[in-house]
């Protein structure tokens, strides 16, 4: 399918062909799972995002939900119990799609006793380990915590890594964490400026440059599957998929 779409300025673009996500395969960063954080909140909206995501073109979701210290106190045991409904879920509604978990955990004092400790950390593929941070605020010891991920035996992902704005303005900064082991996941949505335009700016620049390993929905509700059905029609996400991504490995 051939679309004109406009960008932020309202200038109409080239028209672009909309591709399926059957191409990238798998997804490895959304908030489907029920209950237990700001995605869904029930089982028939999991169940909706589950179909939704399934007509994307996916054919397996890893889930990750929220692991904060003051706000999501996930567990492994707790995101494992709720994977098992979901996919009994899914099973009675027929749909035909792989389901797994993980988690995105956020870079706080509990994240670093968990990882000091040697508590279990839910990772997915080759002990792929998806963090985030604050927005707004780089956390002072954020090559620390990166230094410790990999000395465990963790390959870190950074989650989102276009929509932190401490690094707007300072792109070699970014770019040298990916220098010293990170890799990185930019949001699908980023493509289209659903978040802001300097993320999508960030995101192309991230495109431009192959310095993206995998791409993920961060999908929380129906609002962000459409901005992902948008994103099909992004002449990023055809570049992107020309990439050697890792989300069809696992």
């Amino acid at each position: 399918m051939i679309k004109f779409f406009k960008n932020l300025f309202g200038k109409t673009e080239e028209p672009v062909s909309e591709v399926s996500l059957e191409v990238l395969g798998v997804d490895m960063h959304s908030h489907i799972l029920p209950g237990l954080d700001d995605g869904a909140d029930t089982l028939e909206r999991s169940l909706e995002l589950v179909q939704a995501m399934k007509d994307q073109g996916y054919r397996k979701l890893i889930m990750t939900p929220h692991i904060m210290s003051d706000f999501y106190r996930n567990t492994p045991a707790g995101i494992r119990e709720r994977l098992q409904i979901l996919k009994q879920a899914v099973e009675e509604a027929g749909i035909d799609i792989e389901l797994d978990c993980a988690a995105e955990h956020y870079l706080d004092e509990g994240f670093m006793e968990k990882l000091l400790n040697k508590e279990e950390l839910l990772t997915f593929g080759d002990n792929y380990l998806l963090f985030e941070t604050s927005f707004l605020n780089e956390p002072f010891n954020l090559r620390e915590a990166i230094f410790k991920m990999r000395s465990f035996g963790y390959k870190p992902v950074l989650a989102h890594p276009e929509r932190y704005t401490y690094f707007y303005g300072k792109f070699d900064d970014l770019v040298a964490l990916r220098d010293f082991g990170v890799l990185f996941q930019p949001n699908l949505n980023s493509l289209v400026g659903y978040y802001s335009p300097a993320a999508r700016e960030v995101a192309e620049k991230l495109v431009n440059l192959g310095l993206v390993d995998f791409l993920g929905s961060d999908a929380h509700s129906m609002k962000h599957i459409g901005a992902l059905q948008r994103a099909r029609s992004s002449k990023y996400l055809q570049k992107a998929l020309e990439l050697p991504l890792l989300n069809n490995q696992l």
